[in-house]
């Protein structure tokens, strides 16, 4: 099994636990995140993880996947409308459990592919090291909505966080590109603190960008704004590039707004 795989298992294993512990009422409370609930958060990971299934299965199944969500659009539903009405609406601990159940059984799946397999997606194919990447990312980005509501903190970094510093990295360009727009300038570098010892770094010549790697990680899977963190950024690209971070597939979106993705001094 190729250590991405393990990492994004890993991932589902420590968020399963954070929920597992919470509240009976915090499930439809709502997270700082389009005010989504946990519920809204776990059903959009399971389909989320429903539709890498498909693409696993190849072009095929994925772009059938794919239909019958669009469809559901078309009909007016919101995102999490569409999400809900094809899952059945599965709620609190039994969501959980269906999510967890499903999670694993994809990380076995995945783990049968060569590793040089090609995974279609909503954006860009991608290779099966960064497909299970984006994976663990997508479970830890949302993850850190439901931290913030229960008002809990996040866990020091592990060493799997370096796959989303990673995907954090190589998005650059992307950020700009899937905004119609050119790359500012040259990659940025970006040197990151851990509790490892030696500092992450990644070469660039267009400016700076250093500090915590968690705070790199939020900023760039767009659950922090980058003025609600003590990162470092230097140079005309840099900045431009933590305005506008974006490490997902998927039409640009908008990174959250000046402390307003903050963990609750009052969770439910």
């Amino acid at each position: 099994m190729i250590s991405q795989i393990k990492d994004f298992r890993d991932e589902v294993e420590e968020l399963h636990t954070l929920l597992a512990a919470m509240p009976a009422d915090a499930w439809t409370a709502p997270t700082g995140f389009k005010a989504w609930t946990p519920e809204d958060v776990v059903q959009h990971l399971h389909h989320s993880d429903l539709m890498a299934m498909a693409s696993a299965d190849g072009i095929e199944a994925f772009t059938a996947f794919r239909a019958e969500m669009q469809a559901l659009r078309q009909r007016g539903l919101t995102n999490v409308q569409a999400t809900r009405e094809r899952l059945g609406d599965p709620q609190g601990i039994a969501l959980l459990d269906l999510w967890q159940r499903t999670a694993l059984v994809l990380c076995d799946r995945l783990a049968l592919l060569a590793p040089e397999t090609r995974m279609p997606w909503a954006g860009p194919g991608m290779g099966l090291r960064m497909f299970a990447t984006a994976r663990q990312m997508e479970t830890w980005s949302h993850g850190q909505a439901i931290y913030d509501l229960i008002g809990v903190k996040r866990p020091p970094a592990s060493p799997r966080l370096r796959n989303i510093a990673e995907i954090g990295v190589r998005t650059y360009g992307w950020t700009f590109r899937n905004r119609g727009q050119e790359p500012p300038g040259p990659q940025p570098e970006v040197r990151l603190d851990t509790p490892f010892g030696e500092p992450w770094q990644w070469p660039g010549e267009g400016g700076l960008v250093a500090g915590d790697a968690i705070a790199f990680c939020q900023v760039a899977a767009q659950t922090r704004n980058i003025a609600d963190t003590d990162l470092r950024v230097q140079g005309a690209a840099a900045q431009a590039w933590m305005l506008l971070a974006q490490c997902f597939a998927g039409p640009p979106e908008t990174p959250p707004s000046a402390g307003t993705r903050r963990r609750s001094p009052t969770p439910p």
